[in-house]
């Protein structure tokens, strides 16, 4: 089976975010899939299948280490990417991903080489934070929030904080849900970014999500709101970074970045 190592939300390698790719020809065992994902230790694998079906192309579904995930963008965008380079799909066509919990997705690639991506709005609403939160990030939240993912959002005071942060990853395991989204707006918006973020998975076998997309689902509604516009150029502050351009349109959202393959072989099984 053809199997990619795709580097998203960057255009050089060893940056933004892994994803493994595999390209299906045939449906597969998800416990098999979730043994695959474990084996090749990414935050997320894809899996794309061509189905035969008038609203999807593909059908598309993503594994971390440890559990099937609802949404991911980053390894959307490795998956349309993988499909373009290999010729699965021609460069000019938008590729419909049916997925299981998160509707029908697509994906096309523009002029500039970039996956963008259609994916739905997943805004946060106000939420006390949990007990604790403070200690357990190493910092205090200014606002938290959770949305439909399960995510916790925590707005802190400044990118330096955001940055610096040294969370204590074990304790937060044991708030459940997917992970911890904590932003703070760019200390200098002329730098070519409006707001910056880190995302924590521990509960989910990803202890720090190197660029997270689908957080962009609840980040661009958050910064929009107050930023006063709905495009937007989010920077990931991970040890590898990588930049998530956003554009807000109602309760869906784009997603747009580039990315590159750094291995492309043959898993056998």
């Amino acid at each position: 089976m053809r199997t990619l190592v795709v580097d998203a939300f960057t255009d050089r390698p060893f940056a933004g975010n892994p994803a493994g790719v595999c390209l299906l020809g045939s449906a597969a065992d998800p416990a098999w899939m979730q043994g695959v994902a474990a084996e090749m230790k990414h935050s997320e694998t894809a899996f794309p299948r061509p189905i035969d079906s008038p609203d999807a192309d593909y059908e598309l579904r993503w594994f971390t280490p440890a559990v099937e995930v609802a949404l991911c963008g980053h390894a959307t965008l490795a998956a349309a990417h993988a499909l373009y380079e290999t010729g699965a799909v021609p460069h000019g066509r938008t590729i419909r991903f049916q997925t299981l919990r998160s509707g029908v997705l697509t994906a096309r690639r523009d002029d500039r080489g970039w996956i963008e991506m259609d994916f739905p709005a997943c805004p946060a609403e106000p939420a006390e934070p949990p007990e604790g939160l403070d200690r357990m990030l190493g910092a205090p939240a200014r606002w938290t929030g959770r949305n439909a993912q399960h995510d916790l959002l925590v707005h802190v005071s400044d990118e330096e904080t955001v940055r610096g942060l040294e969370p204590d990853l074990d304790a937060l395991a044991g708030l459940g849900g997917r992970g911890i989204i904590v932003t703070s707006a760019a200390a200098t918006p002329g730098r070519g970014y409006d707001f910056v973020s880190r995302f924590f998975g521990p509960a989910v076998g990803v202890r720090e999500d190197p660029v997270t997309g689908s957080a962009h689902c609840a980040l661009g509604p958050y910064w929009a709101e107050r930023l006063g516009r709905d495009s937007l150029l989010g920077y990931q502050a991970s040890a590898r970074g990588g930049h998530v351009h956003v554009t807000v349109r109602g309760d869906r959202v784009t997603l747009a970045g580039p990315a590159l393959t750094v291995l492309d072989g043959a898993l056998r099984m």
